[in-house]
């Protein structure tokens, strides 16, 4: 965690550029705009949403509305942010969703949201991370899941699927 320590502010808050230097993820597949708070089990983000994203252009024209799959990508962001946190040697591998359970979506995300994701950690070891996330506008539970993700040895796992 002391690698991803130094990039915080004097709030304790990573911005965009810090998230791009532990995730690997940019526009416009990001969907973490900032870290709000993070320790060794929690973590609180937020997405901006400005309205102006493609994917508001083609899903429920004429009442645009956040894919739910993209909901869960931000969550899973968040997730993978978290567990890298607790990897000494995280920027050797990569994180990886492996199995959602329990997704539920309560309400619509619209354009000009933000969306706050919050993850809490069940367990991690050496091989993986169980989490429950939780979306929120506002105060408003949006969508929540239980996630479980892999951690691999990134040169390995990038070897094995280079043609």
């Amino acid at each position: 965690m002391n690698q991803i320590n130094e990039l915080k502010n004097a709030k304790g808050e990573i911005d965009e550029e810090g998230i791009k230097k532990i995730i690997p993820y940019d526009e416009p597949f990001l969907f973490i705009s900032k870290v709000l708070s993070l320790s060794s089990n929690r973590i609180v983000t937020i997405k901006e949403l400005t309205g102006k994203e493609d994917f508001f252009k083609g899903h429920f024209v004429g009442f645009p509305i956040m894919p739910g799959a993209l909901t869960v990508e931000g969550m899973g962001q968040a997730a993978t942010l978290l567990a890298r946190s607790n990897i000494p040697n995280h920027y050797e591998k990569d994180v990886l969703a492996y199995k959602l359970k329990e997704v539920k979506f309560m309400a619509p995300i619209m354009p000009g949201d933000d969306v706050r994701f919050e993850i809490d950690l069940i367990a991690q070891d050496e091989r993986g991370a169980i989490m429950k996330g939780k979306a929120f506008v506002k105060e408003n539970l949006v969508a929540e899941a239980l996630l479980m993700l892999a951690i691999v040895d990134k040169a390995q796992f990038r070897s094995k699927f280079t043609k």
